[in-house]
């Protein structure tokens, strides 16, 4: 979760960084001065309502919703209802994150050899939108624009076959 928030306050720095435009597969590379382990991240990707960002370690991805806008408090029971583009079904998540109450989402993974099949799809279809239900039981939606699918797509598998290279 520090981590979390320690690229959270980082944004600025990494907005300006980004160049959407050029190549989608430029990863944050990250070795931290103390364990000497290695992390990697997109950045984050701005959609309307909020942000996303794919991090991701030796042991685990992580994909983290950042939710602008008041009453934005998530606990373990809060879920996120996410609808593919041409799809009428949709995929329900749990938060894997801890509590907080600043519009923190996450979906957890662990990092292996093999993909699971929300990150496949994460990398393989595109997100209309993501509904969240917060621990009051209120709604928020983040709408992903066109340009917005094809980055989250492409720049998530940039970073789940890259984190591949992280297991030991």
């Amino acid at each position: 979760m520090k981590r979390s928030i320690f690229l959270f306050l980082l944004f600025p720095l990494i907005a300006a960084g980004q160049d959407s435009t050029v190549n989608q597969c430029k990863l944050i590379r990250e070795t931290d001065p103390f364990t000497k382990e290695t992390r990697i991240s997109t950045g984050f990707i701005f959609i309307k309502g909020g942000s996303v960002t794919f991090d991701a370690d030796k042991k685990e991805v992580v994909v983290l919703f950042s939710i602008d806008g008041g009453e934005k408090c998530f606990d373990n029971n809060s879920t996120a209802n996410i609808y593919f583009e041409g799809i009428k079904s949709k995929t329900t998540v749990r938060n894997g994150g801890t509590m907080n109450c600043e519009g923190l989402f996450q979906f957890v993974f662990r990092n292996s050899n093999s993909t699971t099949y929300l990150l496949q799809k994460l990398m393989t279809q595109k997100i209309s939108y993501v509904l969240f239900t917060n621990s009051n039981k209120k709604e928020f939606k983040l709408e992903v624009a066109p340009p917005e699918q094809e980055i989250i797509m492409k720049l998530a598998t940039c970073l789940v076959n890259e984190s591949k290279t992280l297991i030991k």
